[in-house]
């Protein structure tokens, strides 16, 4: 990407607020305070935002045209659990939310946030912990019923952790362990998809700081139920173009780094719009935009929702390179300024 392209963003805006956003936990169907925090800091940096019935924030840009909006998504929900059961030794059994493979979370820090607002800090373990102990420690499978949070308080029974005030039903949320670098390298868990949530605001502060208007109304969705399916299956019925803006597979055969946006051609709901995707490539090339085009076949977005929830939109899928998705992510503060600066380029330009 070159220098140029960075101009108008604001680099230690963008990686402040994607710390903070991090640090906030929201496991899909548990996303009240991150929603909070952005009607917030849409409301600081002067925009309009509400929320759909299911907790979908929506922020809204007006645009020097009128006609049709363009739609932006990127979702605030992470992985996470939910108590499925109080064990009779105090321990408990979880099920997941999203869908990650159990072994990414064994020995994860975790927080029990209880129905009456409650937290319980505790460790995701398998049911056989020790090697000293179980002599098949090693290949006891990893699977839900194999799992179990010890909780890092005095219990010893059921009754003990139900005295806390845990029930099957509250929410389990993993230890971030976000380190973000001075040379632009970032882990953590949830950057799948909060590091796009970071570059949409990005693209909000750089329009209002540089009095820059859009040519269209754009509608920015953030949704709340991305990783189980249907963060944005409904939409706006004035967005007729929708960019999903989440994070970009890396692996196997595909092409894109950590520091690259990650243009997604065709996933496992498709092809993505012809004209859009075009777009999008003509634009990173012109403007010098670290990029690759790539194919996700186990993979589903915001815009997949939409589609499939009957909304009549042409879509396109673009956004950070993370490596270790659904696991121990990682991601370059690189690509996610190149996606606030593609996503810039494509609101702005006149067509």
């Amino acid at each position: 990407m070159t220098e140029s392209a960075f101009d108008s963003l604001d680099r230690t805006y963008i990686m402040n607020w994607l710390e903070r956003l991090l640090a906030c936990p929201s496991p899909s169907g548990y996303c009240m305070d991150i929603a909070a925090m952005l009607h917030t800091e849409a409301a600081r940096l002067g925009y309009a935002s509400e929320t759909t019935p299911k907790g979908n924030v929506i922020v809204t840009v007006e645009g020097r045209e009128t006609g049709p909006a363009i739609g932006l998504s990127a979702h605030v929900d992470t992985l996470g659990a939910m108590v499925r059961a109080v064990k009779g030794a105090g321990t408990l059994r979880i099920t997941p939310i999203g869908g990650y493979a159990m072994q990414t979370v064994e020995g994860e820090y975790c927080t029990v946030h209880t129905r009456d607002g409650r937290k319980y800090e505790g460790t995701v373990l398998s049911t056989k912990t020790s090697v000293h102990v179980y002599p098949d420690a090693r290949e006891w499978k990893r699977e839900e019923e194999n799992m179990e949070i010890r909780l890092d308080e005095d219990v010893r029974s059921r009754e003990d952790a139900i005295a806390l005030g845990i029930a099957p039903g509250d929410f389990v949320s993993w230890e971030p362990r976000t380190r973000m670098y001075p040379n632009g390298w970032i882990k953590s868990r949830h950057l799948d998809d909060k590091a796009s949530v970071a570059a949409l605001f990005g693209l909000l502060e750089c329009l209002k700081r540089e009095g820059r208007t859009p040519v269209r109304t754009l509608k920015l969705v953030f949704s709340t139920y991305e990783e189980v399916g249907h963060g944005a299956a409904w939409l706006p019925a004035d967005i007729e173009e929708f960019i999903a803006v989440d994070m970009g597979a890396l692996g196997d055969d595909l092409s894109a780094t950590e520091r690259d946006v990650s243009i997604c051609a065709k996933d496992s709901s498709g092809p993505y719009d012809y004209g859009m995707t075009t777009r999008l490539v003509e634009l990173a090339k012109r403007d010098g935009i670290a990029h690759a085009v790539d194919i996700y076949p186990h993979y589903g977005s915001d815009a997949t929702a939409a589609l499939r929830g009957g909304s009549n939109i042409r879509a396109a899928l673009i956004g950070p390179g993370v490596h270790a998705s659904h696991g121990m992510e990682r991601t370059h503060a690189d690509a996610i300024l190149g996606t606030a600066a593609l996503l810039i380029a494509y609101v702005t330009d006149e067509r």
